[in-house]
């Protein structure tokens, strides 16, 4: 880990002392896209910051389908991953590496001691668990309200925004499993969306034209 990396992902949020500390104390990770950075079930002993790359929370049913709930970027945490280690409980989530990806891990210890002593720290942390669910509560009114057609192009959408592209590597199954439903059902969805030129397809990979 550099300093300079972490100085300009987090200067704006964290004060220069609490920076100091996390670049001593802090362990520097890389991890490939897909790569499983937390599972479910996994005990957590530290919460990421992420400094590069963006990551996919998932949540899992008791049938191992997989449902998306938010994506972090560079200079976010995961407040659910933050909620296990307060708690000393095991991960309810999974983190997968959307593309390459560098964080930093910050032990439980230090969570603790900079909530009580940093108010930067704290901030920091009260403002993502508030974003966190207000996402989480996107992604409820998502499923409750929205038509899988609307969820999809949705999708791409805030793909999009993570990517700053509108031209996606992506797969119709990886959506499919995102979203948790069938591949059958995306590609109807996507032929659909390029019928009414929205999008426009090719061998993995979908342009996203009405953006």
């Amino acid at each position: 880990m550099t300093n300079k990396l972490l100085q300009q992902k987090f200067n704006q949020i964290l004060d220069e002392d609490l920076l100091k500390e996390i670049f001593e104390s802090g362990i520097y990770k890389e991890f490939k896209k897909d790569d499983i950075i937390i599972d479910i079930n996994q005990p957590l002993n530290y919460i990421p910051l992420l400094l590069t790359g963006t990551i996919k929370i998932l949540r899992e049913d008791n049938h191992g389908n997989e449902l998306l709930l938010y994506f972090l970027e560079s200079g976010d945490t995961c407040a659910m991953s933050l909620t296990c280690c307060l708690k000393t409980s095991k991960s309810n989530i999974r983190a997968v590496a959307e593309s390459d990806s560098s964080l930093v891990l910050i032990p439980t210890s230090k969570i603790h001691y900079w909530f009580q002593t940093n108010d930067s720290w704290r901030n920091f942390i009260l403002e993502a668990y508030q974003i966190r669910f207000n996402e989480m509560l996107e992604t409820i009114d998502t499923l409750a309200f929205m038509k899988m057609d609307e969820r999809v192009y949705k999708y791409l959408i805030d793909k999009v925004k993570l990517s700053a592209s509108t031209d996606l590597g992506i797969k119709h199954n990886d959506i499919a499993e995102d979203l948790n439903t069938s591949r059958v059902v995306i590609s109807r969805i996507l032929k659909q969306l390029e019928n009414e030129k929205k999008i426009k397809l090719s061998r993995n990979k979908i342009e996203v034209l009405d953006f």
